[in-house]
Order: structure tokens, then sequence, then C-alpha cells
């Protein structure tokens, strides 16, 4: 059972993600806060497998709240989902940077909120490919926040480097296996090795990296 805490100052809002949360069989809505402060009080307290995080909420907002949640040392199985009503959203790209591990508009359809809350639990990011394509193009046209961040890769092994670009394309495992010629399990350890060897908690956050260091690099903000 998927154990999920919601995380939203709307209470229509949260009603209405529980009645389809669970109405899943393998989902189970373990708590609800109406703001940031209470997500982290609870999510210490019932160590969810999935926060669905609203980002805009008073006092605490999403992003602290993330950012607390995951440096919480027995965090380490919880995933954050960040929602918001635009998909322009300044903060999303931030809050992926603190660790949650994707983001949903909150005029998603029905399934693909199911969908999410599996994907996530299963280890995977949930990065709407358009929607992070401006994301990222704005992060693009920033400075860098170190002088060579392409320093964090020296760890890496040419193929893993590899990997990591391919996950910043967004490929999954399987299709990464498919482009490297390699098993599905193999590209996996590939991606797994090179999750530990960065430190990051999941896909998301390699995702991240391949653009902060250039591994990846979107031709729309050329």
């Amino acid at each position: 059972m998927i154990r999920v805490l919601l995380a939203d100052d709307q209470a229509l809002v949260r009603a209405g993600f529980r009645a389809l949360l669970d109405s899943a069989p393998d989902i189970e809505v373990v708590a609800e806060a109406a703001d940031g402060e209470e997500a982290v009080r609870l999510a210490r307290a019932e160590r969810p497998d999935v926060v669905l995080m609203d980002i805009r909420m008073p006092g605490v907002d999403g992003l602290a709240a993330t950012e607390r949640v995951l440096a919480d040392p027995g965090s380490e199985r919880t995933r954050i989902v960040i929602l918001t009503t635009f998909d322009l959203d300044e903060y999303i790209f931030e809050a992926l940077r603190a660790g949650a591990s994707g983001f949903l508009v909150k005029d998603t359809e029905p399934h693909d909120l199911l969908r999410a809350v599996r994907v996530v639990h299963g280890g995977e990011a949930l990065l709407s490919p358009g929607i992070t394509r401006r994301l990222i193009a704005d992060y693009a046209r920033r400075p860098p926040s170190t002088p060579d961040p392409s320093v964090r890769l020296n760890g890496l092994t040419e193929r893993e480097r590899e990997v990591v670009a391919l996950v910043g394309g967004g490929l999954s495992n399987e299709e990464i296996a498919a482009r490297l010629v390699v098993s599905p399990a193999t590209a996996k350890t590939h991606v797994s090795r090179a999750m530990v060897k960065l430190g990051v908690r999941d896909r998301a956050q390699l995702v991240v990296i391949a653009y902060e260091t250039a591994l990846v690099t979107p031709k729309w903000s050329r």
C-alpha cells in the first residue's frame, strides 16, 4: 500500500484528491495538512511514501516544507510531488533542486494523478517534458552558481556520465538500455551508481545535475 500525505491550503482540493486516491486499491491517504508547517510535522509523524505538496501555502510554503521534510534523516523513502496551479510556477525548479521528485499541475487528469503517485513511489522522476522544457530554459539563462559545476562529475565513469545525460534527456531505464544496447538491469545499475556517487535521492535530481553541469544543453535556450 502506498501511503500518501496531502498538503494543500484549500480544503476542497484536498477532499477531491483524497476521494480519488482512496478509490485506488493500492493507495491510502494517511494524513492531510493545510499548510507547510503542518506538512512537515505530519511527514515526520506518519513517514508517508509520497507527499503531494502544494507550492503556495500560507506561512511555510511548499518549497520550504519540501526542504525541511527531505532534510529529516528519517525521510529517505519519502518522495515529494509538487502541486501547482500554473505550469510556469517560478519555484518549481528550486523545488526539484531541493529534492522533489517532480510536479503536477492541479488540473491534471485523475488517472494521471494516480499514475504520478505510483511512478514516484517506484523511484522514477515525474517531469512533464513541455513544462520542464521552459523551466530548464529559464535556468539555463542564469549565471552558474559555481565557477565549474562540472567538477561534480569527476567521480563518474564515462558510461555513467553518458547515462546521466540520457536521464537528463528524459529517457527511462528501458530507453537508456535500448540506446546503449545493454539490458534494462544494466542501465538501472548505471543509474543507481551515478545517484550514489553524486549523492542524490532520485532521477529528478539527476536531471537537475545534467543541466547544471552542461551534460545536457537545451537547444531552445541557445
